[in-house]
């Protein structure tokens, strides 16, 4: 039998149902789901879409919690030729109506535990004409004017003769949406040839086979967490989802009784399971792989990754979602260069460059370029963003991504982080846009200007702190603020302080300075 090379994304499944189709695809709770189910309920979805009058490169949005469902929605998307967008479900329904409206989405597939953050957000919507939710309909809100369709009657209607269309490694595959310096999300256009390339070059490197099993701890509108899916279902393994790392005792409980293989998760859960270590001893021999990036991982905190998964290899990465990978320090290194990122994954280039765009030499720090098939095709009808992150490359018609973050290499090519020279936020795994939160402090009765930064924090990669000036006596407190952003604002972009000031530093040309804010900070700690 002639091995069959995949081309577009949705080939992964249907590669694996025709190879193992009793084989347990996804794990959920105590509920085990084969491929060959995963096939048949993805194809019924998408010639559902299909029959309803999507085209190829008509955009859907995924708007649930790890779920089924959720996983269902974007392989029946990828099917049905669209192009599927993942939005976390802590997105409020300000943000959803946003990313509905930019990204023109002409269907949004939810779950009725939604239902009032989808109502409001589909009151001033623009392209969406149906709605297709998994649950009860009761407490949604009706428009006349959407069609709403029951998920779980699509998965059981007939569609036999339904042709799908053809899809081709150019098309555009996904847009994944992450934070801009203006407040409002970007999309990041992946084609299927990029994310295509970019799950076998994971997966060449981590050593992934059919026999693993991976634990999703992490949303799939967070890459990191999309990837353990697509991964799983292109080498044939398994994946064992889970909500989120909120109840630690219910993901023990999983990891005993399903024996997953690959654990991915950032130093805020690793954290949390090095303190239960220490107290308990709490230990996991199934795991053969731990992997980590969104922040840095700490060096002291290898030798106690190393109680709790004494079978594990150990990989250290990092990236952004503009490509997805960067790079990846190979875990026989990690006790050789503990601090280091390592190098390239397989199939790519990174090198360093100075603002002027010049070669840095070994020791010295750079801005971080990358050069490979993985670099995104651009911002979504963001132009002037795009020009800003691709550079002319070597070749004529080349593209060559800048990350924005400043790296120094050694003599070796293994590569440092240092710092980042925007003023986005990595917290906890997400990026975060200052202007967003800025944005929801400056509604607040009494406030005359607010400035967010980041600064260091070794768990969750940089802490959120929000400066605050008021027009005369605070009329507002910190718990007020705090309330306010957490009711408009996901959990991730909650400030962890809310710092009054009489004045803000300012620059020479009236600016607020966040470099002195930040000044300011570390030295009060």
């Amino acid at each position: 039998m002639i091995s069959i090379p995949q081309r577009v994304l949705g080939e992964a499944l249907l590669f694996s149902a025709r190879k193992c189709p009793a084989k347990t695809a996804i794990i959920i709770k105590t509920k085990e789901y084969s491929y060959s189910s995963l096939k048949e309920s993805a194809e019924n979805l998408a010639s559902h879409l299909v029959i309803t009058g999507i085209k190829k490169g008509d955009r859907i949005a995924v708007y649930m919690n790890n779920s089924w469902q959720s996983i269902i929605s974007i392989y029946g998307i990828t099917l049905s030729g669209a192009v599927f967008l993942v939005i976390n479900p802590q997105t409020k329904a300000d943000k959803l109506q946003y990313i509905l409206n930019d990204s023109g989405a002409k269907i949004l597939i939810s779950e009725s535990i939604l239902s009032s953050e989808i109502s409001l957000a589909l009151e001033n919507k623009k392209d969406i004409h149906e709605l297709i939710l998994s649950g009860d309909k009761s407490r949604l809100k009706s428009f006349p004017e959407i069609k709403t369709e029951d998920f779980e009657n699509i998965l059981s209607t007939d569609f036999s003769g339904i042709i799908l269309p053809r899809i081709i490694p150019n098309d555009l595959a996904a847009l994944i949406y992450t934070s801009g310096s203006t407040g409002f999300p970007k999309g990041v256009m992946m084609t299927h040839q990029s994310m295509v390339f970019t799950s076998w070059s994971l997966i060449e490197y981590l050593r992934l086979s059919d026999e693993d099993r991976i634990l999703l701890l992490l949303p799939l509108a967070f890459d990191y967490g999309l990837y353990q899916l697509i991964m799983a279902i292109t080498v044939g393994g398994s994946l064992i989802v889970e909500q989120s790392f909120t109840f630690q005792a219910s993901v023990y409980k999983q990891i005993e009784q399903f024996k997953p293989t690959v654990f991915p998760g950032v130093p805020t859960i690793y954290a949390m399971m090095i303190a239960t270590n220490k107290k308990t001893g709490l230990s996991f021999d199934c795991i053969k792989k731990v992997t980590n990036t969104a922040a840095a991982l700490p060096a002291e905190f290898i030798p106690d990754l190393k109680k709790i998964f004494p079978a594990a290899l150990i990989f250290k990465m990092y990236g952004l979602t503009e490509c997805k990978r960067v790079c990846y320090l190979e875990p026989e290194m990690i006790d050789i260069k503990p601090d280091s990122v390592g190098k390239a994954i397989p199939g790519t280039e990174v090198f360093l460059l100075s603002p002027d765009g010049k070669p840095v030499p070994p020791g010295e720090k750079g801005i971080l370029h990358i050069r490979g098939p993985h670099v995104m095709l651009g911002y979504w009808h963001k132009e002037e963003l795009t020009r800003e992150m691709l550079k002319q490359g070597s070749l004529p018609w080349e593209r060559i991504l800048c990350s924005n973050d400043w790296f120094k290499m050694d003599d070796e090519g293994y590569l440092y982080f240092l710092s980042r020279t925007d003023d986005i936020i990595k917290t906890r795994g997400e990026k975060v846009s200052p202007a967003e939160i800025e944005n929801v402090i400056y509604k607040i009765d009494g406030i005359r200007e607010v400035a967010v930064i980041g600064v260091p924090d070794e768990i969750m990669g940089e802490s959120i702190i929000a400066y605050v000036t008021t027009h005369g006596a605070p009329k507002t407190g910190e718990k007020e603020i705090q309330k306010e952003c957490m009711s408009r604002l996901e959990l991730f972009m909650m400030p962890q302080r809310i710092i009054f000031l009489e004045e803000m530093p300012k620059s020479s040309n009236s600016k607020i300075d966040k470099k002195e804010l930040k000044k300011m900070y570390l030295s009060n700690e």
